[in-house]
């Protein structure tokens, strides 16, 4: 049966964040985000595997997914739902032994050719991006647009994440382009109102999907 993603899916980067993890991820759920990602790029192993564990239960009740970034390891340990790696991390397959194959890989491509083997491989979903510049990374991979989200989106069944720059206002075109789920983490976690900018977001997002994927 082909995974079905919720259509936002919340980027948490620990660097953009003014109160605890825990904190935004719960206002957020309670908005009703259902996939959200922790990321933190400069934690030590056991901070992010705390603050991992305590947002993994806090989803579970909430029944939503959350997905640890880069280590599969502290994903298994914390009992998320699933791990997503970038392209310098260990690959798909790799992942896969880690986590074991009841929980979700997700895995960032920036290129056509990335996107191949990502889904030739046994990951979940394929994030596709930037989609637009963006903020949030301080060495971002070359803008892809949505042409490279149109030209994928033939190449597998698998959901697409679209990332990168995204917008409330940009945020239909990416699904028109072909995005089952749209990675967002700027435009939220910089609102005066994260919550209240996650709620318009899954306004716009549901609106803009097709019908048949309802």
């Amino acid at each position: 049966m082909r995974l079905v993603l919720p259509t936002l899916y919340v980027i948490l980067d620990a660097g953009m964040l003014t109160e605890p993890a825990g904190i935004t991820a719960k206002k957020l759920m309670d908005a009703g985000v259902k996939l959200l990602q922790y990321r933190a790029k400069h934690a030590t192993a056991r901070e992010l595997w705390a603050e991992s564990r305590a947002i993994g239960e806090a989803a579970k009740r909430a029944k939503c997914k959350f997905i640890v970034n880069d280590r599969p390891d502290v994903a298994y340990l914390a009992g998320a739902d699933g791990v997503h790696v970038g392209q310098d991390d260990l690959d798909p397959e790799q992942a896969r032994q880690v986590i074991g194959p009841d929980r979700w890989v997700g895995v960032s491509t920036h290129s056509l050719e990335q996107f191949r083997q990502a889904a030739a491989s046994s990951a979940d979903y394929i994030a596709v991006g930037p989609i637009f510049q963006t903020t949030s990374k301080a060495n971002p991979d070359p803008v892809v647009g949505t042409e490279l989200l149109r030209r994928v989106r033939a190449l597998t069944e698998k959901p697409i994440v679209a990332i990168g720059g995204i917008t409330l206002e940009r945020a239909a075109d990416v699904v028109a382009a072909g995005a089952d789920s749209v990675a967002v983490i700027s435009d939220i976690l910089k609102a005066q109102d994260p919550a209240e900018a996650a709620r318009e977001f899954i306004r716009r997002l549901d609106a803009a999907k097709p019908a048949a994927s309802h």
